[in-house]
């Protein structure tokens, strides 16, 4: 599966442990993140990241990626006490686009959490229906 990570910097800590709690299960799936996390995440995990662009430049091409159907799940770990306008179109966008296409979308850790634990059990094998088409 392909799981789409994101994390506002305030976030970007947290998003590193989440990855390095459940490497053995990110480890068989194919990651991809906007830079700054992305090269977080490699720094103490080793995990392969494809990263895609830093900022809201990432977050257009992982839209994109949305809509072609090649995301199976999305992390964006949000900053619930950010005032920064500047980000929340572009979570806004994301959520959209997930929401148009069905992809399963977590914005904190709990729901994280369950979403990774899913995706181990099995759970979001419906998704290789889509992949197929």
């Amino acid at each position: 599966m392909n799981i789409g990570l994101i994390a506002h910097d305030n976030r970007k800590a947290l998003m590193q442990n989440l990855c390095v709690a459940y490497h053995h299960i990110l480890k068989r799936h194919t990651l991809l993140a906007t830079g700054t996390t992305g090269r977080r995440i490699e720094e103490v995990t080793n995990l392969p990241i494809q990263k895609l662009l830093t900022g809201s430049f990432g977050e257009q091409q992982l839209c994109s990626q949305i809509d072609n159907n090649n995301i199976d799940m999305v992390i964006y770990l949000r900053d619930p006490d950010s005032r920064s306008m500047s980000n929340e179109p572009n979570l806004q966008n994301i959520l959209r686009h997930c929401d148009a296409n069905n992809i399963p979308v977590a914005t904190n850790p709990a729901t994280a959490e369950m979403l990774i634990l899913g995706l181990d059990r099995g759970d979001l094998d419906w998704r290789k229906l889509y992949q197929d088409k």
